[in-house]
Order: structure tokens, then C-alpha cells, then sequence
């Protein structure tokens, strides 16, 4: 028997969103249990991470973080929609294989012409060996590769070999306060352990819905960069509860999951670049008016920071540093109240402790 879908808000779906994504109260679960939670976060900034923590984290420090990626608990590598982020090493091979056919499309689609007479199995083979023999970067992938493959181009050879070897980004790069250049391994050999040949897709349905529910098919498949999954849902109906939006979309949640009242006021959040609220869902109007969205996303694909009021993205921020300062800028999209900007300094004095300890602050609005 088919189950009536239940009518939701947008308001009603934004409380829920908030409470899924730990925006309505900081949240004291350990931080490795909390990346499985989002089942990773975006890593293109290699601070990103720690920003998404911070503000979801009770007392977050950045050493816990670090740690994990020293300790090869967490590992940056390319996943969902072919972007790099920053997983626990069970997630890891868990999602590496799920996500293989994403992988290869979006090297066809960038590639494909560039690698017509080369042998797809032989390079990664070669690669595999070059990069469990000593750590490299893409440019030395290629450029290595290039004398075997003298008619192809350098660039498409490292893409195709992150492409068919899970590749795995090694310390430091991406650790708290640290630089280095982005160096590669093959994940089985940093982690000592083979990728899951079947993955659950049903356990992965349940946990993306745990995060960032209700949510519809469009919006998993948005946020993995998959197609089809539509069955995996049906499959699950019979266990849900069925939603529908403002827009009549059907959207899909756990029935035990949090949906708090829509009279809950959430607090003041700085959400940092590459935030896994935003790219978590493809109907993005549950958090923002889609009159902002060239003003957050760039147009060379940057995501950037930017400030909750109400549970709604209403601004940006940045910091900037100079000689013993560093600087908030707020720049907000409406007016201001003034109940507004104090909880914005209030806030964003905790953000100015956590991003630069031992240095002056200033917070300042941009009109």
C-alpha cells in the first residue's frame, strides 16, 4: 500500500535541515564520528573542513582534526562529483568504488578525446606502481607517464590515473596551519587495506538521509554526482515517511529523524567555504534565496563563505591578516538589525579566536 505523503514547509524543512547539519546547537560528538556523519566534507580549501567543524563542534580544536589525518583515520580524496573531500579512512573504501562510474564519466567528458590510443588498464598500472613507490604530484604523474605515451597529453594521463587508482592526498598538505604540496599514494597503500568491491547503497541512502534529509532522489544524486538512484529509494519506501514541499517535489526522511517546530529560532552561524550544507542538497532554496546564489557560488566554482541569520544565508565573510591583525568582514546581502549585528560579533569574535589566536582582532561591516 502507498503511503500518502505528508505536506512539510519551507519552513518546517529548513528547522529540519538545520538540526540535520548540527546549525541549531554545537554538537559534542567525537569529531571522526562526526566527518562519517556528513559522510565527508568538501576539501578543496584545504581549511575548509576545520571551518565546517568549528561551527558544528562543541570546543572544536584543529589538533583533533590533524590528528586523525596523521593517525590515516581520515584521508582527502577525490569522490563526490569528482571534487576532493575529506573522509574517515573506513568511508573511504566504502565510497571510492560506489563512486568509480561518476569518476570515469566526468574523465570522458574532460579527457576523452586526449586519451583515444591510450590502453586505460596498462596506465594505471604504470601509475599505480609510480605512486606506491614514492608520493607524487599530478604534474610528476604525467610527466613521468608522458615517455610511454608520447601523443598524449601529460595532464590527461595524471587525470586518468586518479581516475582507475583511488588516489590519496599525504600530510601535510590539508593539515591546521600547515602547507605542502598536494602529493599522491594510492589509498590502499596508505591505509593498508583493499576497497569494498559492493558497497551498501541502502545503508548509504539512510545515512545521507540521517544528514541532510528530507531530501529528495534529485537531491542524493545532486550530492554524489550518481545517477539512478532512484530504486535504491523505492526499495527503502515501504520504510520511510513520505514528505512533499511547497513545490509538490516528494521528499524522502527517516522516520525517527529530527524534524524540530518551525517556531525554533536558530542561532547566528558562520559557515566556511565549500560548506556540506550547500552541496548536500540540489534544491538549495530551503537555506537561500536563489537571487544570491552568483553572489555565494563563483563562477570558476568556488563556494564561499558565508554568515546563517534565522537559518538563512543572508551574507559573507572573509578574514584578512596584516602585521598582528586579522579583520572579519561581514558583508551582509539586506540591512541589519541591530539585535543582528550584535549576535553577528558576538560570533564572529569566537570565529576571530579560532582562526587567529594571538593576534589583534577587528570585526568590520561592509555597507
Amino acid at each position: 500500500m502507498t503511503r500518502e505523503a505528508r505536506p512539510i514547509s519551507s519552513l518546517e524543512l529548513n528547522r529540519a535541515t538545520l538540526a540535520r547539519q548540527m546549525l541549531l546547537t554545537r554538537s559534542n560528538t567525537p569529531v571522526l564520528h562526526a566527518l562519517e556523519w556528513f559522510i565527508g566534507l568538501q576539501a578543496q580549501a584545504p581549511q575548509a573542513p576545520y571551518y565546517s567543524l568549528w561551527t558544528r563542534l562543541e570546543a572544536f580544536e584543529p589538533t583533533e582534526l590533524s590528528s586523525i589525518i596523521l593517525d590515516r583515520q581520515a584521508v582527502r580524496i577525490a569522490l563526490m562529483r569528482s571534487t576532493l573531500h575529506l573522509v574517515s579512512a573506513n568511508d573511504c573504501l566504502l565510497l571510492r568504488p560506489w563512486i568509480q562510474p561518476a569518476q570515469e564519466r566526468a574523465l570522458k567528458g574532460s579527457f576523452g578525446k586526449r586519451l583515444v590510443t591510450v590502453d586505460l588498464n596498462v596506465l594505471a598500472a604504470e601509475g599505480r606502481k609510480l605512486v606506491e613507490e614514492k608520493p607524487l604530484t599530478f604534474s610528476e604523474i604525467g610527466k613521468l607517464l608522458a615517455p610511454y605515451w608520447p601523443d598524449a597529453d601529460p595532464e590527461a594521463l595524471a587525470a586518468a590515473v586518479r581516475t582507475y587508482v583511488p588516489l590519496v592526498q599525504v600530510p601535510p598538505r590539508g593539515l591546521w596551519g600547515e602547507s605542502g604540496q598536494a602529493i599522491h599514494t594510492s589509498a590502499e597503500a596508505w591505509m593498508e587495506q583493499p576497497m569494498l568491491e559492493q558497497p551498501d547503497v541502502e545503508q548509504l541512502v539512510r545515512r545521507y538521509l540521517s544528514a541532510y534529509g528530507p531530501a529528495s532522489v534529485k537531491d542524493m544524486q545532486a550530492w554524489s554526482g550518481l545517477t539512478r538512484l532512484k530504486d535504491y529509494f523505492e526499495k527503502l519506501r515501504p520504510g520511510l515517511v513520505i514528505f512533499r514541499d511547497e513545490l509538490r517535489n516528494e521528499l524522502f526522511d527517516l522516520p525517527d529523524a529530527p524534524r524540530p517546530a518551525s517556531g525554533v529560532i536558530p542561532p547566528v552561524r558562520f559557515l566556511g567555504e565549500f560548506d556540506p550544507m550547500l552541496f548536500g542538497i540540489a534544491d538549495r532554496s530551503r537555506v537561500m534565496d536563489r537571487m544570491y546564489s552568483k553572489r555565494i557560488f563563483t563562477a570558476n566554482g568556488i563556494l564561499r563563505s558565508t554568515i546563517l541569520l534565522n537559518g538563512y544565508i543572508e551574507g559573507l565573510w572573509s578574514i584578512k591578516r596584516d602585521s598582528g591583525l586579522a579583520v572579519l568582514h561581514i558583508d551582509p546581502f539586506r540591512p541589519l538589525t541591530k539585535e543582528e549585528q550584535l549576535d553577528l560579533i558576538q560570533e564572529g569574535q569566537k570565529l576571530l579566536e579560532f582562526a587567529a589566536p594571538g593576534v589583534d582582532h577587528e570585526i568590520r561591516f561592509i555597507k
